[in-house]
């Protein structure tokens, strides 16, 4: 097995594979979904256990191999997991996913998860995935630390963060030069009311595009982009102006969008 540096590719040892799976925590009636299966060090010992496993794979070698050894609850889709319509897996029933994300493009695919997650009705159970240490921090970071920002604030919103294992780079070959985590993500019903999420997701990023302004001013172009007075809506909602972005709390985002989606609330111009 040759890894391929633009797949981000690194194979699991088996002993730590078992581990993996154990920490995974699969059952009979289990479907699952794999991302990016590699040589199926993981595939395999999934496939044994549940009831049916579709692997994602974007090396056309290993997809082949992966297929030359048939099994009749394994389908292989050769594909970019970033590229695929989720929706046709989820219309099957309640789906779990697993993996061992390609450290380069962790993020977009666990954004690509919480995208799914709420248009699923529930179907989209879990993801338990293996990722860079430091973003399995990222994801289950507290407010006020270096790690909390955008991910760890989306990820919160709709997901419950469980972090199952810590790997070795000795786990590997090739040794990636990193620790590894396995991370379960247990999808839940975003708390945002209907129609909020215009408003959260570059409420968020404008904010934590300049975490260590204040918060009167890393607001000041979003809220000047609906009119408001970025003091006036702290005021409203209760925040002190002179704490920063990376100090706001799940609850604290929430009260701020209630007060950017009220169509009561004062414009900047009194003839609006």
């Amino acid at each position: 097995m040759k890894a391929r540096k633009r797949f981000g590719q690194h194979f699991l040892a088996p002993a730590w594979a078992d581990k993996v799976i154990a920490a995974i925590a699969p059952s009979r009636d289990d479907d699952f979904l794999e991302i990016g299966p590699g040589p199926g060090a993981l595939t395999s010992r999934l496939a044994s256990r549940v009831r049916h496993l579709t692997a994602i794979e974007i090396d056309r070698d290993f997809a082949a191999d992966l297929r030359a050894a048939p099994s009749p609850n394994v389908d292989v889709v050769e594909a970019d997991f970033l590229d695929i319509d989720l929706g046709p897996y989820l219309q099957a029933g309640p789906l779990r996913v697993a993996g061992n994300l390609p450290y380069n493009i962790s993020s977009p695919i666990i954004f690509k998860l919480l995208a799914a997650a709420p248009a699923s009705a529930g179907l989209l159970i879990d993801a338990t995935v293996m990722l860079q240490l430091e973003v399995a921090e990222r994801l289950a970071a507290s407010p006020g630390t270096k790690d909390y920002g955008v991910l760890t604030i989306f990820t919160a919103l709709q997901a419950d963060v469980q972090r199952l294992l810590t790997l070795p780079p000795g786990a590997f070959r090739p040794a990636p030069r990193v620790h590894s985590a396995v991370v379960r993500l247990t999808f839940k019903p975003s708390p945002l009311a209907a129609g909020s999420e215009a408003i959260f997701d570059p409420m968020v990023k404008t904010m934590f595009m300049q975490r260590r302004k204040t918060l009167s001013n890393a607001l000041a172009s979003y809220a000047g982009s609906l009119g408001r007075d970025p003091k006036s809506v702290l005021d409203e909602a209760g925040i002190d102006p002179i704490r920063r972005p990376e100090t706001l709390t799940q609850e604290d985002l929430l009260r701020l969008v209630s007060v950017f989606a009220d169509p009561e609330a004062r414009s900047l111009n009194p003839k609006a």
